[in-house]
């Protein structure tokens, strides 16, 4: 087993001056290092039933079809307005400038259904909240939040205190290699 934060590339100024990004292509173009992250992200619910995986795109589709699968459950995609072909429910939320909203399948979950949150990245925790009143307006039951990174110095865990959180990459700080 490798250390999954030695995979992941800091861009500093991406997007913009100030800002390091936190690139996880370069995991993804490792089996290996893709494999461990899957199976990390799956290792703790595979006795809790998960019956469906909840990812927004875009990064969170790249891991929320593995993870699925490893726990043999469906894999539920939340999308940006326009994307989504049937009837949906959409959430706005609060940006650092302005808004943005996510959408959902308004069938995508029924009642009771236990739901595994996932997605590459904890910051802020506005999206993932998003998603999570999003399932929770379908009366879904959300196990837990799951994430391949998180941000620990933008605090986004506050947002979701009422929810189970598992990060596996963890960075303290901005400016941290």
């Amino acid at each position: 087993m490798s250390d999954l934060k030695q995979h992941i590339r800091s861009v500093p100024d991406w997007p913009e001056e100030g800002i390091v990004f936190r690139d996880i292509t370069t995991l993804l173009k490792d089996a290996d290092a893709l494999q461990q992250a899957v199976e990390e992200l799956a290792d703790p619910f595979q006795d809790r039933d998960i019956d469906q995986v909840v990812a927004a795109e875009a990064r969170g589709f790249i891991l929320g079809p593995p993870v699925a699968t490893r726990l043999d459950a469906g894999f539920i995609p939340v999308r940006k307005p326009g994307k989504l072909p049937a009837e949906t429910i959409e959430e706005t939320y609060e940006l650092e400038y302005g808004t943005d909203t996510l959408t959902m399948h308004r069938d995508a979950l029924e009642p009771g259904t236990n739901v595994l949150m996932l997605d590459d990245l904890l910051a802020t925790g506005g999206t993932m909240q998003a998603c999570c009143r999003m399932v929770e307006k379908m009366d879904a039951e959300i196990e837990a939040c799951a994430f391949l990174i998180e941000l620990d110095f933008l605090e986004g865990r506050r947002k979701l205190e009422d929810y189970e959180i598992v990060s596996l990459i963890h960075y303290e700080t901005e400016d941290e290699g």
